[in-house]
C-alpha cells in the first residue's frame, strides 16, 4: 500500500466517522426536540384541563349561590371578575384549544367525552335555573353531570401526565443511547489513531530510518556497498529504489574512472616508452644509425606526439564540455570543403585504405565552427580507418536534405552490436572489440556528440557486427547571404557555448 492510499483511507474513515457522528447528533437532537415538544404539549394540556375544572367549579358556585342561603352570595368570578355567561363562553374556547393541542386518538376521544359531559352539565344548570327549586342545596342532575365532567377532565389530565412520563422515559433512553454511542465512537477513534500510529511506526518510519542509515553510510564513505531495503509503502520503495540506482550508478562511475585512469596511464606509457627509446637511440651517437633509420625514428616520434596531443585535447574538451565552457566561433562555411580537408589529410598519410569523398555539385552551407566540425569529422574518419581492415573502403559523403546538411562516414569494419551501441557515446566507455583493435580512452565520440549538439545538430549511427558502421552528422543548413554580410555578433558567438 502506498502512503497516499493509506492516508486517503484514513481520511475517508475519519470523514465517514464524522458523518456518522453528525447524523447521530441530528437524530438525537430531533428526538429530544420531539420529546420536549410532547412534554410541553402535555403540560399545556394539563394546565388547560385543570383551568377547565376550576371554571366548571366556579360556574357551579356562581349559579348555586343565589339559590342557597347557606352559601356566601357570589355574583361574579372572584379571581377574574367573570359572570356565569362569560365563564360559559370561556369553557367553549378552552375546549376548542384542547382539541387543537390534542396529539393522540385517545386524547381526542376523551375530549369528545369531556365536551359532551360539559354540555350535559350546562344543560342541567339551565334546567335547574328554570325550575327555581330551593328545596335542595344542589339539583341532583346538576351534581351528577358536574361530577361526570370533572371525572372526564381527570382522565384527560391523566392521559397528558402519562404522555409526559412516556416522553421523559424516551428522552432518558435517547440520552443513554447517546452516551453509549459517544463512548463507542470515542473508543473507535482512539483505536483508529492507535492503528495509524502503529502502521506508521512499523511500515513507514522503519523504512525511512533504514534509508537514512544507508544514505548516511554511503555519503560518509564508510560503506560504499550500503543499499536501502526496498520495503514499506510504495513511495518509500520508490525512494529506496532510486537511491539504490544512484548508488549503483556512482559505483559504476567510480569503476569507470579507475578504469579510465588505468587506461590513460597505459596509453601514456606506450608512447612515452617509444619516445624514450627513440630519443635514446638518436642521442647515443652510434655510427650505425643511418639517415633512413633516423627519419623513421623521427616519424615515430611525430606520430606518438600527435597521439599524445590528441589524447590531451580530448581530455581538455571533455573537461570544458562538462564545465559548460566550450566556446564556438560559428561561421558560414561549405560542408563540402570541411569534408574535403579532412579526407585530404588522411589521404596524404597512406593509411592503406581506399578513402573516397562523395559531394554534390552545389554548395551545402552551414553555420558552424569550422575547427570543431573538422574535429568531429577527423574523429569519425580516424575511427573508421582504425576499425576497418586494410584495403577496405571508407566513404565520406555530403548531401543536403531539406533544412539539414548531412555528412556521412561509412566503413566496412568490425561493426557493433545493439548492446554496444547503447553505450557508444558514454564517456570513457569503449566497445569490446574496439579495446583490442586500437588504443584510446573512449572520449572521442562523446566529445564529438557534444560538439554537434552544441551546434543544434545530432549524430546518428547504424551498425551491425561484421558489416561495418555508418555515422551521420546532421547540421542546420543555411542559405548563402549577399556579399559583405557581417559575421556573427558577440552575443551570437556566446550563444554557441556548450552549457
Amino acid at each position: 500500500m502506498s502512503l497516499r492510499a493509506f492516508f486517503t483511507t484514513v481520511m475517508g474513515g475519519l470523514v465517514l466517522l464524522t458523518v456518522v457522528c453528525a447524523t447521530l447528533l441530528v437524530v438525537l437532537t430531533s428526538a429530544l426536540e420531539r420529546m420536549a415538544s410532547i412534554l410541553s404539549e402535555s403540560v399545556e394540556g394539563v394546565r388547560q384541563a385543570e383551568e377547565l375544572e376550576v371554571d366548571l367549579l366556579v360556574h357551579s358556585r356562581l349559579i348555586a349561590a343565589p339559590l342557597t342561603p347557606m352559601l356566601t352570595p357570589m355574583v361574579v368570578d372572584p379571581s377574574r371578575g367573570r359572570t356565569p355567561s362569560e365563564i360559559e363562553s370561556d369553557l367553549h374556547v378552552q375546549l376548542e384549544s384542547l382539541h387543537k393541542s390534542a396529539s393522540s386518538d385517545e386524547e381526542r376521544q376523551v375530549l369528545v367525552e369531556v365536551e359532551r359531559q360539559v354540555a350535559f352539565y350546562l344543560g342541567a344548570q339551565r334546567a335547574a335555573a328554570g325550575r327555581m327549586s330551593s328545596g335542595d342545596m344542589y339539583d341532583a342532575e346538576v351534581v351528577r353531570t358536574l361530577d361526570a365532567a370533572l371525572r372526564s377532565l381527570e382522565r384527560l389530565i391523566q392521559i397528558n401526565v402519562d404522555q409526559a412520563q412516556s416522553a421523559r422515559l424516551r428522552a432518558a433512553g435517547w440520552s443513554e443511547t447517546a452516551n453509549v454511542l459517544g463512548l463507542a465512537l470515542g473508543l473507535l477513534l482512539l483505536a483508529t489513531l492507535g492503528l495509524v500510529v502503529f502502521w506508521l511506526r512499523r511500515f513507514a518510519l522503519r523504512p525511512v530510518r533504514h534509508l537514512q542509515h544507508a544514505m548516511r553510510d554511503f555519503g560518509a564513505g564508510r560503506n560504499r556497498g550500503a543499499r536501502a531495503p526496498e520495503e514499506g509503502p510504495l513511495e518509500l520503495r520508490d525512494m529506496a529504489h532510486t537511491f539504490n540506482e544512484m548508488a549503483e550508478s556512482l559505483a559504476h562511475q567510480q569503476e569507470q574512472q579507475l578504469a579510465f585512469l588505468a587506461g590513460v596511464a597505459h596509453d601514456l606509457r606506450n608512447p612515452l616508452s617509444a619516445l624514450k627509446l627513440s630519443t635514446s637511440l638518436a642521442s647515443s651517437g652510434r655510427a650505425d644509425v643511418t639517415p633512413e633509420r633516423m627519419q623513421r625514428t623521427l616519424a615515430l616520434v611525430r606520430r606518438q606526439v600527435e597521439r599524445l596531443d590528441r589524447m590531451v585535447g580530448d581530455l581538455l574538451d571533455a573537461t570544458r564540455i562538462e564545465a559548460g565552457k566550450l566556446e564556438l566561433q560559428p561561421e558560414v562555411r561549405d560542408t563540402r570543403e570541411l569534408a574535403r580537408s579532412v579526407v585530404e589529410l588522411y589521404q596524404s598519410n597512406d593509411s592503406g585504405h581506399r578513402l573516397e569523398l562523395v559531394v554534390p555539385d552545389n554548395e551545402v552551407l552551414v553555420r558552424a565552427d569550422p575547427a570543431r566540425v573538422e574535429q568531429v569529422l577527423t574523429n569519425l574518419v580516424s575511427n573508421a580507418l582504425k576499425y576497418s581492415p586494410s584495403g577496405s573502403r571508407v566513404e565520406v559523403s555530403v548531401q543536403g536534405e531539406g533544412d539539414h546538411a548531412v555528412v556521412a562516414v561509412s566503413d566496412q569494419g568490425i561493426g557493433m552490436s545493439p548492446e554496444e551501441l547503447k553505450g557508444l557515446f558514454v564517456p570513457f566507455q569503449r566497445a569490446g572489440n574496439a579495446k583490442q583493435r586500437a588504443p584510446g580512452v573512449g572520449l572521442g565520440l562523446s566529445v564529438s556528440r557534444r560538439i554537434v549538439e552544441a551546434h543544434g545538430g545530432r549524430i546518428e549511427v547504424e551498425s551491425q557486427p561484421g558489416q561495418g558502421s555508418v555515422f551521420r552528422v546532421h547540421l542546420a543548413r543555411v542559405s548563402a547571404g549577399p556579399p559583405g554580410l557581417p559575421g556573427p555578433s558577440d552575443e551570437e558567438e556566446a550563444a554557441g557555448a556548450v552549457h
